[in-house]
Order: structure tokens, then sequence, then C-alpha cells
């Protein structure tokens, strides 16, 4: 079977259902080799980032960036780069990273829904030029004569646009709705593996609160006391500068101290001897 004779005879309408064809092979081979690096990888890269998160979520953040070039590793890093999140926080980076990441994972069925839509209509079209063109060259005086016999191979040739167009339309269904059971399938992945990981949090989160308010309670009340200890004993004046009178005393302080008068001149010894 001449594939270049067949695509001769089944008209113009063949030419933009090669186009189609093209558009959609493309689309499954680069799909297909999406979800072929997914599938093989991702039980692996979940597995690891749970287990090491429940012993150290600084050791599974560095794992979920190193698997970044991954959805799941993404999706799992999207609160792990976060600085210490509440819960909630938590929770609705795993869900804006997985409406991202679901997202990317059905480019090109866009595409494929046109393919399918298209592909049909345009070997329909191809079928009924065909036809036209067939039946238009005979004439009422040709029927039952040699002349009618290239009626039927025409009629034959005009319907080989049909039937490519139903075999691209449905060779891009088939590819179509498999990448939908991959989808569906992630969605369920996701969704464990988020609840997973946001559990393990949450019990990380309850005992960092635990320690905060430990460590907040206690020192808070020896801070309190400490104050009130130091309003206490705060003295009410301040200490003045050291000066001869206050390291001696006033002149009626000494002169107490020796017997004599505040009023009498303080004589010592030495003074008496050289008086004398």
């Amino acid at each position: 079977m001449d594939v270049v004779q067949i695509f001769r005879d089944g008209g113009p309408a063949m030419w933009p259902l090669l186009a189609l064809s093209i558009l959609s092979l493309s689309v499954i081979i680069e799909r297909l080799w999406f979800w072929v690096r997914i599938l093989t990888q991702e039980s692996e890269i979940v597995n690891r980032i749970l287990n090491t998160a429940s012993a150290n979520w600084r050791s599974a953040t560095e794992l979920a960036k190193r698997a970044v070039n991954q959805p799941i590793g993404r999706f799992l890093y999207a609160p792990l780069r976060l600085v210490k999140p509440d819960p909630e926080l938590f929770r609705l980076a795993l869900e804006a990273s997985a409406e991202d990441e679901l997202s990317s994972m059905r480019q090109g069925e866009k595409v494929l829904e046109a393919v399918i839509a298209l592909a049909p209509l345009l070997g329909l079209l191809g079928t009924v030029l065909g036809l036209i063109q067939s039946l238009g060259n005979i004439r009422l005086g040709d029927l039952g004569t040699a002349a009618a016999a290239g009626v039927t191979t025409g009629i034959g040739q005009s319907l080989i646009s049909t039937a490519a167009g139903l075999i691209v339309a449905i060779s891009s269904l088939i590819f179509y709705r498999l990448f939908q059971g991959f989808v569906v399938n992630q969605v369920k992945v996701f969704r464990r593996s988020g609840s997973d990981l946001e559990l393990l949090y949450r019990q990380y989160w309850q005992n960092i609160s635990a320690s905060m308010s430990t460590i907040e309670e206690h020192p808070n009340r020896e801070v309190v006391t400490t104050k009130e200890n130091i309003t206490i004993s705060q003295p009410t004046r301040l200490q003045q500068p050291t000066s001869f009178q206050s390291d001696f005393g006033d002149g009626s302080d000494r002169a107490q101290d020796l017997g004599t008068s505040p009023n009498e001149p303080i004589t010592s010894p030495e003074a008496t001897e050289i008086g004398e």
C-alpha cells in the first residue's frame, strides 16, 4: 500500500489532517516523556522527604529543594521554604502549590481536545468535497455505461479523508484520556503526601509552641520579680561624690570626738610644741 498515493487520493483535506496529526504527535511524545520521568521518581522523592521530615525539618527542606525539577518536589518545597509558618499558612502554601503543579500537568490537553474535535470534521469535509467532484462529472446519459465506472472509484477515494480524520481523532483521544488518568492519580498523590506532611508539621508545631510557652513563662516571671526587687531596693538619692568632709565629717563631729566644743579651735600636740 502506497501511503503517498493514498494521501493524494484523499484530496485537499488531507493536508490540514497531516498538520493536525503532526501537532498531536508532538504533544503526545512530550507528555509521555514528562509522565515517564514523574512516575519513575515520584514515590522515591515523597518517601525520602517524609521520612526525613519526621526527624529533621532542615534536612527535609534541603531534599525538597534538590527535587524542584519534579512537580512533587516543588509541591513539597513550597511550604518547607517558609520560616516556621503557622499550620494554617503551611496548609495554604500546600494548596496553592498543588493548584499550580496540577495546572502545569494539564499542558497540551487543549491541543489534543482541538485535534479530537477538528479531525473528524475535516475528514468529513474532504469526503463531501470528493463526492461533489465525483458526482458533478456524471451525466444522466452516462448512467449504466463505462463512463460511470469512475464514479465508484472517486467515491471510494473521497472516503479516505474521513478515515484519516477518524484515525487522527481516535489516536489523540486515547492518549488524552490516558493523560487525564495520570492527572487524576497525581491529585491523589498530592493529597496524600500533602496531608502526611501537614500532619508531621502540626506535631512539630505543637512541640515548638509548648517549648516557646515554657521558655516564655519562666523567664518572664524571673524578670518581673527582678524588676520588683530592683524597684524596692533602689536608693532614694544618688551617692554624693567623695570629698574631704564626707570622709572625715564636719568640724562639729571632729570637735565632739576630741572632747571640745564646736567653736573652740582644735589644737594638736604638734601645734602645742611649736607654740611653746
